[in-house]
């Protein structure tokens, strides 16, 4: 199943919420030409080297796109790039600096009118007007914008999340907006100017503790790996020195809890845990009865008594643990694709995939940087003698 073969995607961008927008277009079989300074390339290729000597965050968001090395500030570098646009792009898709698109040209505004169908997705921090238009924006800094870390950490403490959330949340609202586009201009026949602002997608995301701190209520307060609002939620520790998580949603449930799992059924009727916001001003209380009864057994029996009674709960994986998964592994969600430091594992893209390899998801190499520039050039028409001028120029 892929939807967007055919159609072109040329993309300015660097970190994380651009490329992981563009990265599944590609997995729906778009073609992606990443756009990339010679010699440096994108910033997130230094990130780290855990992969082989390759970056975490860019072997996750890069594979199956192609990269053309161009210097926006050479003349001709920039000229190449209008043409790839006019010639072969159904999408656009940006995040640098704010106004930089506008100066290259490759704003909506700009390219439009020379090319009606086409699709310009624009990513910032905080979006392209406003007063904070021109504040840079990191994923940190926008979790603590969208008041992210405010609700999570400790009580003494607040954290990040462990993930790019902002980037991630600002990636997803670019992909789907962009098939939006891309839907309507099967319809309509005209493109469309995509904006997506990194402040914009994550307050989305913040909208249970948003609601739950309207007209000035107190916010959820931080619970470390608890739920701060539904009570018993979150990991209690067994005989063992595991740490079981758990989590009940209603009352039916916290009946059986108490029954099947702590041997207790005459705790359901007491009065301090008779409604989840009881059980949660009380979780001191309810939190020392527990961890009682769990001291008592090992991890796999806490976890066999709670699937007995149907309670829900889960392990607390490490990432060691996350590669090897046997849930993972049962359901074949692993492939294999390749990249400059040779063939690396990766996960299939969420969703429900064909097992033929026209039917799966588009799951091609990691590119090295330049690695596609004298091929893209050469379809622009260029011969060898000009693409070696430019090379020599510094201009690829």
């Amino acid at each position: 199943m892929q939807p967007l073969k055919g159609m072109t995607v040329v993309t300015l961008e660097h970190a994380i919420a651009a490329p992981f927008a563009t990265r599944q277009l590609a997995d729906l079989g778009a073609r992606v030409i990443k756009i990339e300074r010679p010699g440096v390339g994108d910033f997130a290729r230094g990130y780290d080297e855990r992969v082989r000597g390759l970056a975490s965050h860019f072997v996750w968001t890069n594979r199956s796109k192609e990269s053309l090395t161009l210097d926006m500030k050479h003349p001709q570098a920039a000229q190449l790039l209008m043409r790839l646009i006019r010639e072969k792009a159904d999408v656009v898709v940006q995040n640098l600096a704010p106004g930089a698109a506008a100066r290259l040209g490759v704003s909506y505004a700009a390219l439009a009118p020379v090319k009606p169908g086409i699709v310009v997705c624009d990513i910032s921090g905080y979006g392209a007007d406003g007063p904070y238009r021109d504040k840079k924006a990191y994923d940190l800094l926008i979790q603590s914008e969208a008041g992210f870390l405010s609700v999570t950490g400790t009580p003494d403490e607040p954290s990040k999340g462990g993930a790019s959330i902002a980037d991630i949340a600002a990636g997803m609202y670019a992909y789907s907006n962009i098939l939006a586009a891309l839907l309507q201009r099967t319809q309509s026949g005209r493109g469309q100017h995509v904006e997506v602002s990194m402040l914009e997608a994550l307050t989305e995301w913040m909208s249970y503790p948003l609601y739950y701190a309207f007209e000035g209520a107190p916010p959820p307060p931080r619970t470390g790996a608890s739920h701060a609002t539904i009570y018993p939620y979150g990991p209690f520790p067994t005989g063992d020195g595991h740490t079981v998580m758990l989590g009940l949603q209603n009352e039916r449930e916290w009946v059986v809890f108490c029954d099947k799992v702590l041997g207790n059924a005459a705790l359901a009727t007491d009065e301090r845990f008779s409604s989840n916001s009881r059980r949660n001003t009380a979780r001191a209380a309810l939190r020392a009865i527990i961890v009682d009864v769990f001291a008592g057994m090992t991890a796999a029996q806490v976890a066999a008594r709670l699937d007995d009674a149907q309670i829900a709960n889960a392990q607390l994986n490490t990432m060691a643990d996350l590669w090897q998964h046997p849930q993972l592994a049962a359901r074949g969600r692993w492939r294999t694709v390749g990249s400059p430091a040779g063939p690396i594992p990766a996960l299939l893209p969420p969703g429900n995939w064909g097992p033929a390899p026209d039917d799966g998801p588009r799951m091609d190499a990691v590119p090295a940087l330049g690695e596609h520039t004298d091929a893209i050039l050469s379809e622009l028409g260029l011969g060898a003698a000009e693409i070696a001028a430019l090379r020599a120029e510094g201009a690829v």
